[in-house]
């Protein structure tokens, strides 16, 4: 088994040669992969983090580490341009606009060929590889065409756009082609997975079924390529464990009576990112203190924002925006022993995240667009005392699952403050229902579980056989015994192939042909769903039949 990421699970400590130091990455995917690597001989391809420095292969903990080497204009181009100020702002709905360089792309192609050509290389014959994250979307193909005997995967931790959104890229078509050289792509929602199935439509014309595309191969033969949502998580006994020890609980308390003791701690954790809407909560936070519905000896605000890609010019002028309004916020609604909003920019260990978590009484998480937000798991994991109240945008992954947090869009300011007041004044008792059923949530879907599921299906679900499985002959046999039957079929893109204009649109042969069979049965009705006008529905579709 082999992993392809940006970065490897090692960070570089210091030392040359056989002196070099290295230290174990914090982070969920390493605590997932991490037993699966051991035990299957496993080697992990990625930088070092490093520029202009070349690293031989180690091993470490039973793990062969495979550095590859960036220069500092590599770093510059394919890691902070292409990576971080094209498809970063681009896959999370534009949110800051995307920068469109040639250069970029140049460079983006020349490190991902560098990444695929390692990973070939250390890879057995019929070896199982798995590429992580947008950095990375065109090492699938690369793979494919130099080992076509690998088990390729592909998993996209960030949101995947909609067409329209992701239309804007100049080098759409290769990017996608680049990712359907994998047997499995992973995505974080199904609606991304959607995404990504009708972007493959629209620029292809492959047809799709359900999460398998029809992708030809270089020996003329269809490939089945899966894409479909496997949503990432935590280590969550991991945390449970460490919020219970004395130590972090005691850290706990301490924090509170640093911050004047107040009623209500509410607690944002973020990379300082503009996609996380920290502008937002503190903009709604310190609307609440103007109109006095809540004061600053009730609640006070943590915000923790670690540093991030501050060599972009967006996450500079972000920053100084965020310590205006820190700095304004507290100069007009802070006492003495009771500060409006706690501003710490920088990141912390894990244990004194856990600590945290235990001393928040309500999380928010405001996100205007996330792939999942693994820090609404963690605070979920940590509350092990079945206490606090998670507020969450429903603009992340994470609302998918948890669903008894208190949802909210993060961009209606006046439904985010009465959000904010809600979980303020939450019973005990409704505090303590909501939270036992996202740790239930949670605890079943953690990391381990989601790694097992992404690599059952693709060493297993992953290559589909031919013919009609057991499971839909059974189906279609149910089915068949219903007494009268409605079937509803979409036209664009079902009955008919997607074009480029709307207008020339026609269901196929077979198609109509399909419908006129099962409208001549009595029991059984045909409806086409569309979102077309009712009149370019009728010019374009021309029901075969009265009874469709």
């Amino acid at each position: 088994m082999v992993v392809v990421s940006n970065r490897l699970p090692v960070d570089y400590v210091g030392g040359d040669g056989a002196d070099t130091r290295w230290k174990v990455s914090p982070g969920g995917l390493v605590t997932a992969l991490e037993p699966v690597m051991r035990a299957n001989e496993g080697a992990w391809v990625g930088w070092a983090g490093v520029a202009d420095r070349e690293f031989d292969p180690f091993e470490h903990d039973g793990i062969s580490i495979v550095p590859v080497p960036l220069s500092e204009d590599e770093l510059e181009e394919y890691y902070e341009g292409f990576s971080n100020d094209t498809l970063w702002p681009l896959y999370h709905d534009v949110i800051a606009p995307p920068s469109f360089h040639r250069e970029w792309w140049d460079a983006y192609v020349r490190v991902n060929r560098r990444f695929a050509e390692t990973a070939a290389r250390v890879a057995a014959p019929g070896a199982v590889v798995w590429v992580q994250d947008y950095q990375l979307q065109l090492v699938p193909r690369m793979l494919r065409e130099s080992r076509p005997d690998l088990v390729i995967g592909f998993f996209n931790h960030i949101p995947f756009p909609a067409y329209g959104i992701y239309s804007q890229l100049p080098w759409r078509r290769q990017v996608i082609d680049g990712l359907l050289g994998a047997d499995v792509i992973g995505f974080q929602r199904a609606a991304d997975a959607g995404n990504f199935s009708r972007a493959v439509r629209r620029l292809f014309g492959y047809k799709t079924r359900g999460t398998v595309l029809e992708v030809p191969g270089a020996d003329g033969e269809m490939r089945h390529v899966v894409a479909r949502h496997f949503p990432i998580s935590i280590d969550a006994a991991a945390f449970e464990e460490l919020a219970r020890t004395p130590e972090v609980q005691q850290r706990a308390r301490e924090i509170r009576r640093s911050l004047g003791d107040p009623e209500v701690v509410m607690l944002g954790v973020d990379r300082l990112d503009y996609t996380k809407g920290i502008r937002h909560r503190m903009k709604a936070f310190g609307e609440l203190l103007r109109d006095e519905r809540l004061s600053v000896q009730q609640a006070t605000l943590v915000q923790v924002a670690s540093p991030s890609r501050e060599r972009v010019e967006t996450y500079r002028q972000l920053r100084d925006e965020i310590e205006l309004m820190v700095g304004r916020l507290n100069g007009d609604h802070a006492a003495l022993g009771h500060p409006a909003i706690t501003y710490l920019h920088h990141g912390y260990p894990r244990q004194e995240m856990a600590a945290l978590y235990l001393a928040a009484d309500v999380m928010l998480v405001t996100a205007l667009r996330d792939g999942m937000n693994l820090v609404a798991k963690e605070y979920v994991a940590s509350r092990y005392d079945d206490d606090g109240v998670l507020l969450l945008s429903e603009f992340t992954g994470a609302s998918d699952e948890l669903r008894q947090a208190v949802l909210v869009n993060p961009h209606d300011i006046e439904g985010l403050k009465d959000a904010m007041v809600e979980a303020v004044n939450m019973p005990p008792r409704e505090r303590a229902r909501r939270m036992r059923a996202l740790r239930r949530r949670v605890i079943e879907n953690d990391v381990a579980n989601w790694s097992a599921t992404f690599l059952e299906t693709l060493t297993g679900v992953g290559k589909i056989p031919g013919g009609v499985s057991d499971a839909l002959r059974g189906a279609v046999s149910r089915l068949a015994q219903t007494p009268r039957l409605l079937v509803a079929l979409d036209f664009d893109g079902t009955l008919a192939p997607l074009v480029d204009r709307p207008e020339d649109a026609r269901a196929t042969d077979r198609a109509r042909a399909a419908i006129e069979r099962m409208s001549e049965h009595e029991d059984t009705r045909v409806a086409l769903v569309s979102g077309r006008a009712l009149d370019s529905l009728k010019e374009v579709a021309s029901p075969p039949s009265p009874r469709c």
